[in-house]
């Protein structure tokens, strides 16, 4: 996707869990707007949505599916998987194909069945389950380093290192990310969140 709005995200499946990463940075061309924008977006205990591209339309899309997953497990009394979820985003997505929002998305995290799985979408819905993926302005500087790193059966630990290596990599030549890199990482154990705070030149 080609447009001005910089940003990073990526994910990673492991062995035994998945590591999913962004940046804080929100810029317009060359202007940063803002050093604080959330990208990651938490589901529920297994699941992860990051989301890069046009701040307006994360934020939209963000709530739709709050509320569509909400409504799915009142009504079915149980959580949504996470192949659904990545199906009710395609689905949404898809349905904006005439004027798309300006958005990639990746949705990572354990499925009902304990398999870690990571899904990729494109601003018009189109689905695709990968080992790793990146989206965002800085997605192939970041993919170069995982690339080089990501083994089948690499662990949960390891590939949060790769994580953090690609998104500090990303960063360091991509005007477009920067600030912070929040990194979530979900296993059998739990939902795990942190966030490395990058020095800011000049401020």
């Amino acid at each position: 996707m080609s447009v001005p709005f910089g940003a990073t995200a990526v994910a990673v499946r492991a062995s035994n869990g998945v590591v999913v990463a962004a940046d804080r940075r929100m810029s317009y061309g060359g202007f940063i707007v803002s050093r604080n924008i959330r990208k990651l977006h938490k589901i529920n205990d297994r699941i992860v949505l990051a989301l890069t591209g046009f701040y307006g339309d994360m934020s939209g899309l963000m709530r739709i599916i709050d509320a569509e997953v909400k409504y799915y497990e009142v009504g079915t009394g149980k959580p949504m998987s996470l192949r659904s979820v990545a199906k009710l985003l395609s689905n949404l997505l898809y349905s904006y194909r005439i004027t798309p929002l300006y958005v990639e998305a990746i949705v990572a995290g354990i499925d009902y069945d304990g398999e870690p799985r990571v899904f990729v979408l494109d601003p018009v819905g189109a689905v695709t389950e990968e080992e790793f993926a990146a989206t965002g302005s800085g997605a192939t500087i970041a993919l170069g380093v995982i690339e080089n790193a990501y083994k089948p059966d690499i662990s949960v630990d390891e590939a949060e290192k790769v994580v953090e290596s690609a998104m500090r990599a990303a960063i360091s030549r991509d005007a477009g990310s920067g600030d912070a890199i929040d990194i979530v990482k979900i296993t059998p154990q739990g939902y795990a969140e942190r966030v490395i705070k990058l020095r800011v030149v000049g401020v």
